[in-house]
């Protein structure tokens, strides 16, 4: 596809090295629009702004690129940038770079997937894009080749529709990746806890804590490609219909 339009959005935030670099990979392949929030909104999921104004602005970061920073949720950005900014439905929209993880469960949580799921919804192609690397000065271009093949690849070869992809990778050198699996996500979830302190004032408050918990060895499983130095990609749907069990159901409550 000559010159495709490139919508490019993420969770951690405008400014975030994870998407200034998705930003510079993608410039060499298309003509590349960035809407993306105005601060940080991990783990927002799904989440839409209904309850207040939204506000835009176009600032100017290095690049050939136009950015525009909102303030509302990721998914708010596609919508928006669907609506008020492109000209025309984009050929592409890529989510990302997080920083951290977004494989097994995380998907649900994670407001870079769901940005990617929401240009699914409206019957684009979309690709969100995680390292494995919490840290801000996290190495992104180890991925950049990777990346920019799977990229090349959905462009020439549409995904079937009403399906997205996860996009994980392993915090490693660019000749230490094994290579790409195609993969189911993991069994795990978190265990989480509320862990209980006192403020100055004596009122109690309370931190998330927790650990991720993996019950899944299984060969084609995300975490278990990750682990093993792959980058796994997932095929995410949109309709979370459970269809193998509506005969079932329809048997006892219809």
């Amino acid at each position: 596809m000559k010159n495709p339009l490139i919508l490019v959005t993420n969770d951690d935030g405008i400014t975030a090295p994870g998407i200034r670099n998705l930003v510079n990979f993608m410039n060499e392949i298309g003509e590349v629009i960035v809407v993306a929030p105005n601060s940080p909104q991990s783990g927002k999921g799904h989440a839409i702004t209904i309850n207040q104004t939204l506000t835009f602005e176009e600032i100017s970061l290095e690049g050939p690129q136009k950015d525009y920073s909102l303030s509302g949720t990721p998914v708010d950005c596609v919508k928006f940038a669907l609506d008020k900014i492109l000209t025309r439905k984009p050929d592409l929209v890529v989510s990302g770079i997080n920083h951290g993880a977004n494989s097994s469960i995380n998907v649900i949580y994670s407001g870079t997937m769901s940005a990617a799921v929401e240009a699914g919804v409206e019957g684009l192609q979309a690709i969100g894009f995680s390292l494995l690397d919490f840290s801000w000065d996290a190495d992104f271009s180890q991925a950049k080749e990777y990346i920019q093949n799977i990229v090349k690849k959905v462009l020439e070869n549409p995904l079937p529709k009403g399906t997205v992809l996860n996009v994980n990778i392993p915090k490693l050198k660019k000749d230490e990746i094994k290579g790409i699996k195609v993969c189911r996500q993991a069994k795990a979830k978190w265990e989480e806890n509320f862990d209980e302190r006192i403020n100055p004032h004596g009122k109690k408050y309370y931190w998330l804590t927790g650990y991720f918990n993996n019950m899944d060895s299984g060969d084609d499983a995300d975490e278990t490609a990750l682990a093993a130095g792959y980058i796994s990609i997932v095929p995410v749907k949109f309709d979370l219909t459970a269809h193998e069990h509506l005969h079932y159901l329809r048997g006892i409550l219809e």
